[in-house]
């Protein structure tokens, strides 16, 4: 990847900045691609005198989309969107970055899409992933699909939401309790666009599952971190017909949960097992309990002094 840009349309988010720093360490030239590219300078420190570039583009507006993949060796679409625009995000979106890579010449196109993505799903962000995906193949026939579950890290939004209820509230309400994940690390999905990138013809119009080496269910996920954090809390399993109510409510403000996300909570988060996974990219899925404590510290009640000392 020495030399080559690789054009990030989302790249200033939580999975971008990590996709940014695999590249940049393997020598390519990486654009930042964001609608306020201010927000993403964080990641200048990352790279050398002119390898990290930033450019502002709405995806909904395609023009905007053409003018910052120009010139791109290759292009990856990390955007997506709890609504309320699912297709003009998710789809249409998609569709014009794939178009404008494929008219700027460039050698790949990566679709960061989600394990559960499928046209036909009740869910209208899993639909309009599904969708995006044949969206993207039809406009660049070699693209890379990859479809990361749940993904965590230090910034994540879902293992820090519920690590932060462990750590306030006397009592954690679980929603679908036995609904099951398979979480993948941050750095590994980082790493697997890495890889597909440094030899893109090899994956070219592949599909790849991301998932870590562990099945887990909501309710010992919540479990496993208030161990994790020295925290005991009650655990309270709400009723599906609990969270079916709850989720009617998800137009508010302050809602725990939106009604699209139930929709998804009905079907597992987990690698069918059909498709090509970490593994296939030479990449050691890494499990939670390896890393998440160097994070997962700020939840205990003295933080990095309420830790054990090691014997």
């Amino acid at each position: 990847m020495k030399d080559k840009l690789v054009t990030l349309i989302g790249g200033g988010g939580f999975l971008g900045r990590y996709i940014a720093q695999e590249l940049l360490a393997g020598g390519a030239r990486v654009r930042i691609v964001e609608r306020n590219p201010r927000k993403a300078w964080f990641l200048k420190p990352l790279g050398g005198l002119g390898q990290t570039q930033f450019a502002a583009a709405d995806v909904t507006r395609p023009d905007t989309i053409a003018r910052v993949v120009a010139g791109s060796d290759a292009v990856v679409y990390l955007v997506g969107t709890w609504g309320p625009n699912f297709k003009g995000v998710q789809q249409d979106g998609l569709r014009a970055a794939a178009e404008a890579a494929r008219a700027a010449g460039a050698e790949a196109f990566v679709d960061i899409s989600t394990i559960g993505a499928d046209p036909n799903s009740d869910s209208k962000y899993y639909a309009t992933k599904g969708a995006g995906e044949a969206a993207a193949r039809g406009a660049f026939p070699g693209t890379t699909i990859l479809r990361p579950s749940v993904v965590f890290g230090p910034e994540d939004k879902f293992i820090n939401r519920f690590a932060a209820m462990v750590a306030t509230l006397p009592a954690v309400p679980v929603l679908k309790p036995g609904a099951r994940f398979q979480p993948v690390h941050v750095v590994d999905v980082a790493k697997a666009v890495a890889r597909v990138l440094a030899d893109p013809m090899a994956h070219a119009g592949k599909t790849y599952e991301l998932a870590g080496p562990e099945v887990i269910a909501m309710r010992d996920l919540v479990r496993w971190l208030a161990e994790a954090i020295g925290r005991s809390p009650s655990i309270v399993e709400l009723p599906d017909i609990a969270g079916n109510v709850l989720s009617m409510l998800g137009f508010l403000p302050l809602a725990p949960i939106k009604r699209d996300q139930w929709k998804m909570m009905q079907t597992d988060n987990v690698a069918t097992g059909t498709l090509p996974g970490l593994s296939a990219l030479g990449i050691m899925p890494t499990p939670m309990e390896a890393v998440a404590a160097s994070w997962l510290v700020r939840y205990r009640k003295a933080g990095r002094f309420g830790t054990r000392a090691a014997a």
